[in-house]
């Protein structure tokens, strides 16, 4: 299913689960999404599993969206209190749009805790009282995390538990969700990577899979410099930085992280941000920046290293590894709730970069990474590990154990599933008239009380495609090439002139398509952020 598809139903109001292999555009199509509503004057519940993803998306984590913070299990006592707080209560009454994004992590009895939250504060019986949901995620990538959970329990647990994953609970199961897998690929452009990744996702690797790896082994320090090390526990990750940082002359600058707003959401917030409370730089540092920033063009992942200091500032001057210099100010990390700041935590939005951890890295493109994979411990970590890097070419093995080439054999027959009910769904959606379609959205979004605008995006083809096509017209009247598709060559000719520093304002006059559309092709090819 193309984003576009996937988008059309959204737009429709039913409860989705969007899901799809990494870089096929999951959070570029679910950003649309939140773009459209809010033009409609509609303001979408966009959380996460983890404080992590939640920083991704620019949202908060369902713990403390719905008001149930750490908890496991939720007594009669536990929902009373949770409904009758007026800061969830509020913020749930409003809510007709939520989005859980990182699904993959979320245990099946905390999905159901939120679905119980929103049934009593809503007073509806309905699934999450009737709010649309769109679930986001892959379950190929890491599963939930159990208290107390261990490899030598790790058989045992995918034996007897009934529940683990969101999509076994009974809450998936009464919401119904319609299933959108996006087919497209926009992070690796590597046919043999692809290849593989594909391989270990259907648990079909060959031994000629095997020797494209072997390629790329190498033995410590014998890789480029400044490239982030990948690794499965935290005392690796710390180890290498610090050691790294300690190795380089010069003086050690400081920056401390400013935070105000309600205790538990700064804890959140700072539990999800990627850049530390106390942030050591010196020059030569090799640093990853934390945070979008369409403005300076760097986005979450993007490398660089610590070239000066501003002498009026005081800020990190960086230079990426694409030659630009980049002076970083401190970024907000932010709780909003209706237009209101909540929390907040203010700080230079880096970190160290030598070596980061494989869950850190989820959600995360990365042009080239070292991984040491000899110490995964989980279903997932080596997929997730793997498909940070856009080609092979950018992939350098320390070490790498069977384990890390294992998806769970749960999630392979699930999977199957999702597709063919994805493919069912398109056949479907496919067969509605674009003039029906249409009125579908506009149905909803005045449902919502929002205020309908025409659609942006070209509708689907069809037998009524004729009637909708004075639209493009109009459009192609100043942009010719609006809503084409692009060519190889395009895309060639599209990242030599971005990169040589023309504004995407002279690019859509050079290739005769609109801002927007230069916009989202660069977001594809991973030129800029979403």
């Amino acid at each position: 299913m193309t984003q576009n598809e996937a988008l059309a139903i959204l737009k429709t109001g039913a409860n989705v689960f969007l899901t799809g292999e990494p870089g096929s555009g999951k959070t570029h199509t679910i950003n649309q999404f939140v773009s459209y509503l809010r033009e409609c004057n509609i303001e979408p519940a966009i959380t996460a599993s983890t404080g992590i993803a939640a920083t991704h998306i620019g949202g908060m984590t369902i713990h403390s969206w719905s008001g149930i913070g750490i908890k496991e299990t939720l007594t009669r006592y536990d929902l009373d209190k949770i409904a009758t707080s007026e800061y969830v209560n509020r913020r749930v009454r409003k809510t007709k749009v939520l989005i859980i994004d990182e699904i993959s992590m979320l245990r099946a009895e905390t999905l159901s805790m939120v679905d119980a939250v929103c049934r009593e504060i809503k007073q509806n019986d309905e699934p999450f009282g009737g709010i649309q949901v769109i679930l986001v995620g892959d379950f190929f990538q890491l599963p939930p995390i159990e208290k107390n959970y261990s490899e030598q329990r790790q058989e045992k647990l995918i034996k007897t538990e009934k529940a683990r994953f969101a999509y076994e609970s009974e809450t998936w199961r009464r919401l119904a969700p319609i299933i959108c897998y996006l087919s497209e690929q926009y992070r690796q452009d590597d046919k043999d990577f692809l290849e593989i990744l594909s391989a270990i996702r259907r648990n079909a690797f060959k031994k000629k899979h095997h020797e494209f790896l072997k390629q790329r082994h190498v033995k410590e320090n014998n890789f480029p410099e400044n490239i982030t090390k990948l690794f499965s526990h935290n005392v690796d990750v710390d180890q290498v930085n610090e050691e790294m940082l300690s190795k380089i002359e010069g003086d050690l600058k400081e920056f401390e992280m400013d935070s105000s707003g309600k205790e538990f959401l700064v804890t959140n917030l700072k539990k999800g941000c990627l850049s530390p409370e106390k942030l050591f730089l010196k020059k030569g540092a090799v640093v990853m920046c934390t945070k979008n920033n369409p403005k300076e063009r760097f986005v979450n992942g993007t490398l660089g290293m610590v070239e000066d200091f501003d002498s009026y500032s005081g800020n990190p001057i960086i230079k990426t590894k694409n030659g630009r210099k980049i002076e970083v100010a401190p970024m907000d990390w932010a709780v909003e709730e209706n237009g209101k700041i909540k929390a907040k935590i203010t700080q230079i939005p880096l970190r160290l970069a030598w070596a980061i951890t494989v869950h850190k890295s989820q959600g995360m493109s990365m042009d080239a990474a070292v991984m040491d994979l000899s110490s995964v411990f989980e279903y997932g970590q080596g997929y997730v590990a793997l498909s940070r890097v856009r080609r092979l070419s950018g992939l350098y093995l320390l070490g790498i154990n069977n384990q890390a080439l294992k998806v769970h054999p749960q999630i392979l027959e699930q999977d199957n599933i999702f597709r063919a009910e994805s493919m069912q769904t398109q056949k479907t959606f496919g067969k509605i008239p674009s003039e029906e379609l249409e009125k579908m959205h506009k149905n909803f979004v005045i449902a919502l009380g929002g205020e309908w605008k025409e659609a942006h995006l070209p509708r689907q083809s069809g037998a009524s495609a004729p009637k909708t096509l004075n639209h493009f017209e109009k459009i192609r009247a100043k942009h010719q090439n609006a809503y084409k598709s692009w060519s190889k060559e395009e895309d060639g000719k599209l990242i030599q002139n971005f990169k040589s520093g023309i504004p995407v304002k002279d690019l859509s006059e050079i290739f005769g398509r609109q801002a927007g559309g230069i916009r989202s092709r660069l977001v594809k090819l991973g030129l800029i952020s979403e």
